[in-house]
């Protein structure tokens, strides 16, 4: 049975505000940490969960606007909406980039006056904890939810696990003499976060340009299945996850009454619904078979 639009709305929401709270305490940790110690590396790190944050918030703006019923002006749904705001975690991701390439260029041109100590390790490694059970769990919630964002941001908190990683590998090697690791490590992470923000944009846009959601010639093969149904043809598909329109044409005989043309167009839906379930609309144009 299928989760009602509301409900989801609300555990997309509650995932939202948990995984919020969790990327501030990080960020937090790392950002005063990273002051006090002048580590580039940590600092930048907190910066990296400060979007984090931000992009939680922004999912519960686009979530609670994807979550409104269809109305006159948007009689598909606002789901779309949803989609849309996953182009800005992408942005995010991309400014990321920009801090962790910013901070690395001034570690690489100026001495580096970072002070490690052991506690330097115990606060990566714990908030590396936290960034990999957020992960985890939103990255789930992501897919039984159907939820793009939550996805899209699920992959966002594996960048930053990502850049905590090259951070432990950089305080190590900054540890054993090597002062410039931790920024050459930083650049090379942020070429692989910067995939990541090119791979949600890609996908979020092959949405928002209506891309085929379904394979046509599998819905044309199973309507030949349907008692009435000669051919078929104009098979459109758009949407979203679990959230797919259809609409096409099927060709009946000439001869039939206007009353079994709307029983084969009723028997195609129920055809339809029943072995594709990501379909919620579908639209039957019949028209009489001319071959």
């Amino acid at each position: 049975m299928g989760r009602n639009p509301f409900e989801r709305s609300r555990s997309v929401k509650r995932v939202l505000i948990y995984t919020l709270i969790a990327n501030s305490l990080v960020a937090l940790a790392k950002i005063i940490y990273g002051y006090l110690t002048h580590s580039i590396a940590i600092l930048s790190d907190g910066f990296h969960s400060f979007f984090d944050g931000i992009s939680n918030i922004v999912g519960l703006i686009g979530v609670s606007i994807a979550s409104h019923p269809p109305d006159k002006r948007h009689p598909y749904g606002h789901r779309k909406y949803e989609t849309l705001f996953t182009l800005i975690i992408a942005a995010m991701i991309f400014i990321t980039c920009y801090q962790i390439l910013r901070n690395a260029y001034e570690s690489l041109s100026n001495s580096p006056k970072a002070t490690i100590t052991p506690a330097s390790f115990i606060i990566i490694f714990i908030t590396l904890a936290i960034n990999i059970v957020v992960m985890v769990y939103e990255s789930r919630k992501g897919r039984e939810l159907n939820s793009e964002f939550l996805i899209a941001d699920a992959r966002h908190t594996r960048s930053d696990i990502f850049v905590s990683l090259s951070v432990i590998l950089g305080l190590i090697l900054f540890k054993a003499g090597y002062t410039r690791a931790d920024a050459v490590v930083g650049i090379l992470i942020a070429f692989l976060i910067a995939k990541m923000g090119y791979e949600i944009i890609k996908e979020a846009s092959s949405i928002l340009v209506d891309t085929v959601c379904i394979d046509t010639g599998l819905i044309e093969k199973a309507l030949m299945d349907v008692e009435g149904v000669k051919g078929c043809h104009d098979i459109r598909t758009r949407g979203t996850i679990k959230s797919i329109f259809l609409d096409l044409h099927v060709c009946v005989r000439p001869d039939i009454t206007l009353e079994e043309a709307h029983n084969i167009a009723d028997r195609v839906e129920e055809m339809i619904k029943e072995r594709f379930p990501d379909v919620v609309d579908i639209v039957v144009h019949v028209e009489p078979d001319k071959g």
